[in-house]
């Protein structure tokens, strides 16, 4: 009797260098940075983290995103792949989606909408139970694929502030194989809410600090990430994430060009004998250069 009907999955993947998860938490974000944009992080939770017996327990995640606007679709496009490990726990996701943009008099807001496949694999061999066999767990690597719908807004002023609001899951399927009574082990439904303000210093423009906000719920638990980054002559940045509760993040980072390449080391707050995290971020971004104007000369010299 005491058995459980329903198995949630873990939480979303987490990310210190959340500016550059955007296209990941939000489909609305696809094409508002006027370019094509690619970017990867790679996420080492609890660095060497082990269980009793020894086994890598630690979560690791990994994410690759591309967006660009369309200007025949009057919005942009975008995807991500992830992959998302923790311990026995796999999920491998691929997430496609649309948004429509409109100009409005303090910047553009886009209204976007996504699809997400998960491949979600537990391998139940490695489970130790208490007693002698289990009945809801099964006793080999088992997987199955998930499909999901995402919706999100995304407003973004010109050299100025953004601030976004998103959904994913939200018909928290459930992956039925993953369990020996066919219930399911379901998605997390996720509510973000991001928002961040540009500006430079009045006395030296060579410095621009950015403050930003990330909130993250689950209904059942909410996460706040509150960060502050410095950027001088748009090339070198460092600041720190103090993630609610949990850990203080240190990011550092550079750019080339279009190249961007960044690192972050959190450090746990509240948790004892929990290692530290790892995050890098590779990107790269150029501007589409297309011809707005629709300027037709009429001089016979042009004819």
């Amino acid at each position: 009797m005491l058995l459980p009907t329903l198995g949630i999955s873990q939480q979303a993947p987490q990310f210190t260098q959340y500016k550059y998860s955007q296209m990941y938490i939000n489909p609305a974000f696809a094409g508002m940075s006027e370019g094509i944009c690619i970017n990867g992080l790679g996420r080492q939770q609890w660095s060497g983290f082990k269980d009793s017996e020894g086994n890598s327990v630690a979560p690791n995640t990994f994410m690759i995103s591309a967006d660009s606007p369309i200007k025949v679709l009057h919005g942009g496009i975008g995807g991500s792949i992830t992959q998302d490990k923790l311990a026995q726990w796999s999920d491998i996701s691929l997430q496609i989606a649309y948004s429509y943009h409109m100009d409005l008099s303090l910047g553009s807001l886009g209204i976007g909408a996504g699809i997400n496949l998960t491949n979600r694999s537990i391998d139940f061999s490695t489970f130790t139970p208490f007693q002698d066999g289990d009945p809801v767990l099964l006793t080999a690597e088992q997987s199955s694929m998930v499909f999901d719908v995402d919706f999100g807004l995304f407003f973004r002023s010109p050299d100025r502030f953004y601030v976004g609001v998103s959904a994913t899951n939200l018909l928290e399927s459930a992956a039925k194989k993953l369990t020996a009574n066919d219930v399911g082990v379901m998605n997390d439904r996720a509510l973000y809410i991001v928002g961040g303000y540009q500006f430079l210093l009045p006395n030296n423009p060579s410095f621009e600090i950015e403050p930003s906000l990330l909130i993250y719920s689950d209904i059942t638990t909410t996460q706040y990430n509150l960060s502050t980054v410095v950027k001088y002559n748009n090339r070198f940045w460092g600041g720190l994430n103090y993630r609610f509760q949990e850990s203080i993040g240190v990011m550092i980072g550079m750019s080339v060009k279009d190249f961007r390449i960044g690192y972050s080391y959190d450090i746990p707050t509240l948790t004892v004998g929990v290692p530290g995290s790892h995050e890098i971020h590779l990107g790269y971004c150029f501007k589409i250069n297309v011809d707005r104007s629709g300027t037709r000369y009429k001089n016979t010299r042009y004819l």
